[in-house]
């Protein structure tokens, strides 16, 4: 295979998972409190048609981001107040959720379908990005790819030594005890689904200023319920999430690999990889589901409140 299209393969995984690995560290930091929100995709629509309409009229993509972030923390506390205040089933709350973000989003930015505005500008560090192979994938990127990788440090270390990482780990284990010992949790359930909503929101806004700098309705095609399925697929461990981005970024840009190689395939059939390949791991855990429940927070999706 070409040096040259190797080089660009690996670029091109790097931004296709960034908006996957964004949305899901904000969803596992959900569920490791106890909450499963199901309303990723209509969430990152959220973000994407208002981080949009923000840069396209102030001109500030780092504006259209902030606006993003703001919009998916939004929606959030929608899912928040009726899953955690009233107690709603969880599952069909995000299911709402999504439903309600796709149409609103696709009412809000109808007319400003097909319209463009000025992408996020990469961040070249100088003579490194000449480096073969790994000089453009690491060292060309633009600023959110490289915020997803200190964010991925940030919450790793925050589950592996910080305080307020076991009390997350303890109200998505026994919320219960966990009150009986003084812990906020509904207090540190509302925070993890703000930060789930504000990291969909962010990769949402990635898609539309950044990844194609433009907003079509539905553009997201999938990937918040891509990240659903990462999360599980990572165990819930943060040191997998990355990975797992990763690989279904590559599954996405699989048709360059294809054409390298020579393959002419049809593209409406290699559109379907990554959701193929989702269904394979959703299979393949499945096998195993033991095993996968021991890593699975045990309060997650259950309703709970403090006088329970």
């Amino acid at each position: 295979m070409d040096l040259d299209l190797l080089t660009n393969i690996l670029y091109l995984t790097i931004r296709t998972g960034t908006p996957l690995l964004l949305v899901a560290l904000g969803e596992l930091v959900c569920e490791k409190s106890g909450v499963l929100n199901l309303g990723q995709e209509g969430m990152m629509l959220m973000g994407a048609v208002v981080g949009f309409i923000a840069a396209f009229y102030s001109g500030n993509v780092y504006l259209g981001f902030a606006m993003a972030a703001c919009a998916g923390i939004a929606m959030s506390l929608v899912f928040g107040f009726v899953a955690v205040t009233l107690n709603a089933n969880q599952v069909a709350t995000g299911l709402a959720l999504t439903i309600f973000g796709t149409g609103l989003s696709a009412f809000i930015g109808a007319s400003f379908e097909g319209k463009t505005i000025t992408a996020l500008p990469t961040l070249a560090v100088g003579f490194v990005e000449t480096i073969p192979l790994i000089g453009r994938p690491l060292f060309a990127q633009d600023a959110m790819v490289y915020f997803s990788w200190i964010l991925f440090i940030a919450i790793y270390l925050f589950f592996k030594q910080g305080r307020g990482g076991l009390k997350v780990r303890a109200a998505g284990e026994n919320p219960t005890v966990g009150s009986n010992l003084g812990l906020p949790v509904l207090k540190i359930r509302y925070l993890s689904i703000m930060f789930g909503g504000a990291m969909a929101g962010l990769a949402g806004g990635y898609l539309s200023l950044a990844y194609t700098p433009l907003w079509t309705e539905n553009m997201t095609a999938g990937r918040g319920w891509i990240a659903l399925a990462l999360v599980v697929f990572a165990s819930w461990r943060v040191g997998r999430i990355m990975l797992g981005a990763y690989l279904f970024g590559f599954a996405s840009i699989m048709h360059l690999v294809l054409q390298g190689f020579g393959l002419s395939i049809s593209s409406n059939l290699l559109a379907t990889l990554p959701y193929v390949a989702t269904i394979v791991v959703l299979v393949f855990l499945s096998k195993n589901i033991e095993r996968l429940k021991q890593f699975e927070p045990m309060a997650l999706g259950k309703p709970w409140h403090k006088t329970h």
